[in-house]
């Protein structure tokens, strides 16, 4: 019997697919004209390598990824103005990030019948920044935990230890919990190795390639799907 439904955050709950997109061109041109080299395509292939590389080893930081750029190009940079770009490349995610349409009914439907959680990982950011997520208290009146994982000494995803750490804050059991992502590696990944069950959310309102993944794990392409979670899993 499921008694704990925990989400992911970035498109789980909200869609914030454009916000990272254009944060992203934002700070690789940043980077690109600063650096003062001849080959766009050169550069953005080993960016994304790079960023490939740090996403594998949940190593959340852009400030630490843009001065692995940098010291690819064997060039050195200045921390504060990499700290700015930074704070103007999570601003940008947060200014175009919104809740999926059917979020707030969903978690107000599923909140009077299984303990709601949400587990994220960090914006890694320096400073006193806070994550998006706790500036929408409209949405995190639902939850009974928020866990910003990478911080407070806690490990980021896929980490286990993160997932295990919210069942025992929750009181409840592997067997009785889903945990819904969007996250191939950090969501899905994670969860199996915790031992309980994943739902894949592979929301319609998103455009983005997903991995080409053979599995048992259940897939959503909308929240609404959760109103009947037996279903899902049965």
């Amino acid at each position: 019997m499921i008694k704990a439904v925990l989400f992911d955050f970035d498109q789980t709950l909200v869609n914030s697919s454009d916000g990272f997109r254009s944060a992203e061109k934002q700070a690789q041109k940043k980077i690109f004209e600063d650096l003062a080299i001849t080959s766009w395509d050169d550069f953005l292939s080993n960016y994304r390598r790079l960023r490939k590389q740090f996403h594998a080893e949940s190593n959340l930081s852009r400030k630490s990824l843009w001065e692995e750029v940098y010291w690819h190009y064997c060039r050195g940079c200045d921390s504060s103005v990499l700290e700015k770009w930074e704070n103007d490349y999570w601003e940008t995610v947060k200014t175009h990030t919104t809740l999926f349409p059917e979020a707030l009914n969903v978690l107000k439907n599923l909140s009077g019948r299984y303990k709601l959680a949400v587990i994220t990982n960090t914006q890694a950011q320096a400073g006193p920044q806070k994550h998006r997520l706790i500036q929408m208290p409209h949405l995190t009146k639902y939850f009974e935990v928020v866990i910003i994982a990478g911080e407070e000494d806690l490990s980021p995803k896929p980490d286990i230890s993160v997932f295990l750490a919210c069942l025992d804050i929750l009181g409840v059991d592997r067997t009785e919990t889903v945990y819904v992502g969007d996250d191939w590696h950090t969501d899905i990944c994670g969860v199996v190795d915790a031992g309980f069950q994943p739902i894949w959310i592979k929301h319609s309102l998103l455009s983005r390639s997903w991995p080409n993944k053979e599995t048992s794990v259940p897939v959503i392409t909308n929240l609404d799907s959760l109103l009947d979670i037996d279903s899902i899993i049965s």
